[in-house]
C-alpha cells in the first residue's frame, strides 16, 4: 500500500481519532515495548508505575480519620461509622473498597504518605495537575517532572511508556518524550480487514520513520485489544458492573496494569509506567460512588503488587488535590487541597508517614498540607529511578524514606 493511500485511509477512517498520526513521534506498539532491551540499563535498575487518578480524590473518605470528632461533624450523612472502616490503628482507616490495600497494609508492604500538597495550593484541575507533573509549584513549565529524568536518561521514549489515549504531560522532556501505547476500543470501518491492516504496518521508503511508526501502531491495536479482551474475560468474569474501554477513553486500570505486567515479565527496559483512573470529581452523591472507584483502584493494584512481589517494582499513587473538609449542601465535596498518596513495592516498609492535617487548623476550610509532594518525587527518584533528583527537581533538598 503506497504511503499517499495509506495515510489517507488513517486519516479518513476514523482510526486515527485523537490524532495519533500528530503522536507519531511517541506512539509505540506494544511488540516494540515487549521487544526493548538497554544494554546499558544498571544492574538491580528498579521499575517505577505511577498511577493518576483524575478528577481530585477525597483523602479524608480514602484514609479516614474515623476517631477525629471534626471528621463526623462536618460530613453528616457522607462519613464512615468506625465500625465499616478498615482499621489501620486506633485513629485511622481504610475507606471499606481497599481491602487489598489494607490486607497490603497489613503484610507492611504499603507505605501511606499523609497530608501531601504543596504551598499556595491551587484548586483547579488543570492548573493543579500541572503542578503535580512538572513538580513546579511556583510556576509549572512545560517540561513534566519525569520527562526531565528522560532527558538525562539518555532519551529514548520507551524508557518511559503511558497506557493512556494521549502522552501525559508529566512525561515530555525538553528534549525527548515518553512513549504511549495506544488502547481502547476500536471502530474499525469494514474495509480495515486483517489483509488491510497488515498492508497498513508495512513500511514505506518515501516516508519518516515517526510516521511509519504511527501507522504500524494502528496494526498493534489489534493486538492489544484482544490482549484486554483476555484481559477482562480472566479478571471479571461473573462480575456484570465491569466496564469495557471505549474509543477516546483509557483502558480500564486493570486492562492497563496488567499490559504493565506483561512488559515487566517479558523483560522490557522501561524504567517508568504511567497509567490512570479517572472519575473522582464527586461534588454529590460521593459516598458510593467514590466507593465503587476506589474498588476500581483496589482490585487491580493489589493484584499488580502480588505479581510484582519478587521483583523491583514501586508503584505509587496520586490526585491532582483532596476535597474540602466540609461536606457540600449535595452529598458531597468541593475542590480542596492535601490528601494521602499511596507508595507499594520493593524496598518499601509499609507504615504511615508524614503528619496527618488538623481537621479544625483549617486554611480557608482547607486542609494545610504536612509533607511537599516533592518529597515524595526526590525520594523515588533517587531510590527508585538512581536519579539525582536535585537536577530534576530544580535542586529541592526534601527527602522521605519508605526502607
Amino acid at each position: 500500500m503506497d504511503t499517499i493511500t495509506r495515510r489517507r485511509f488513517l486519516t479518513t477512517s476514523g482510526v486515527v481519532a485523537g490524532g495519533a498520526l500528530a503522536l507519531g513521534a511517541t506512539a509505540y506498539g506494544l511488540s516494540d515495548i515487549l521487544g526493548f532491551r538497554d544494554p546499558d540499563r544498571p544492574t538491580g535498575a528498579k521499575t517505577l508505575v505511577l498511577v493518576t487518578l483524575y478528577g481530585g480524590n477525597d483523602g479524608l473518605n480514602t484514609v479516614i480519620p474515623y476517631a477525629d470528632p471534626a471528621y463526623a461533624a462536618n460530613r453528616p450523612g457522607l462519613t464512615y461509622d468506625p465500625a465499616e472502616v478498615l482499621r489501620l490503628d486506633d485513629a485511622f482507616g481504610l475507606n471499606p473498597g481497599l481491602a487489598g490495600l489494607h490486607r497490603l497494609y497489613g503484610e507492611k508492604r504499603l507505605a501511606i504518605v499523609r497530608g501531601v500538597g504543596y504551598p499556595k495550593p491551587d484548586r483547579s484541575h488543570f492548573r493543579s495537575m500541572d503542578i503535580w507533573q512538572t513538580a513546579q509549584p511556583d510556576r509549572p513549565g512545560n517540561t513534566g517532572w519525569l520527562g526531565r529524568w528522560l532527558d538525562g536518561a539518555g532519551g529514548d521514549p520507551r524508557l518511559a511508556v503511558s497506557f493512556e489515549p494521549v502522552l501525559p504531560p508529566l512525561l515530555a522532556g525538553a528534549r525527548s518524550a515518553g512513549a504511549t501505547v495506544p488502547g481502547g476500543a476500536l471502530r474499525l470501518p469494514r474495509i480495515a480487514t486483517p489483509q488491510v491492516l497488515e498492508a497498513l504496518a508495512g513500511t514505506s521508503p518515501d516516508e519518516s520513520p515517526a510516521q511509519a511508526r504511527a501507522a504500524a501502531c494502528f496494526a498493534d491495536l489489534i493486538r492489544v485489544q484482544d490482549l484486554m479482551a483476555d484481559v477482562d474475560a480472566a479478571d471479571t468474569a461473573g462480575d456484570d458492573t465491569a466496564g469495557t474501554a471505549t474509543g477516546g477513553a483509557a483502558p480500564p486500570l486493570d486492562t492497563q496494569l496488567a499490559l504493565v505486567a506483561r512488559c515487566i515479565e517479558a523483560g522490557a527496559a522501561t524504567r517508568i509506567y504511567s497509567v490512570s483512573l479517572g472519575g473522582f470529581d464527586l461534588h454529590a452523591d460521593e459516598k458510593e460512588a467514590q466507593e465503587a472507584l476506589l474498588t476500581k483502584l483496589d482490585k487491580p493494584l493489589a493484584a499488580f503488587a502480588d505479581r510484582m512481589k519478587d521483583r523491583d517494582v514501586v508503584t505509587v499513587v496520586y490526585s491532582e488535590f483532596g476535597r474540602r473538609v466540609k461536606a457540600n449542601a449535595s452529598d458531597g465535596t468541593d475542590h480542596g487541597t492535601a490528601s494521602s498518596m499511596f507508595v507499594v513495592g520493593a524496598g518499601v516498609t509499609g507504615g504511615m508517614y508524614g503528619d496527618p492535617p488538623s481537621l479544625t487548623d483549617l486554611d480557608d476550610g482547607d486542609l494545610v498540607h504536612t509533607v511537599d509532594f516533592r518529597d515524595v518525587y526526590a525520594t523515588v527518584l533517587d531510590d527508585v529511578l538512581g536519579a539525582d533528583a536535585g537536577k530534576v527537581l530544580d535542586g529541592w533538598r526534601g527527602r522521605l524514606s519508605f526502607s
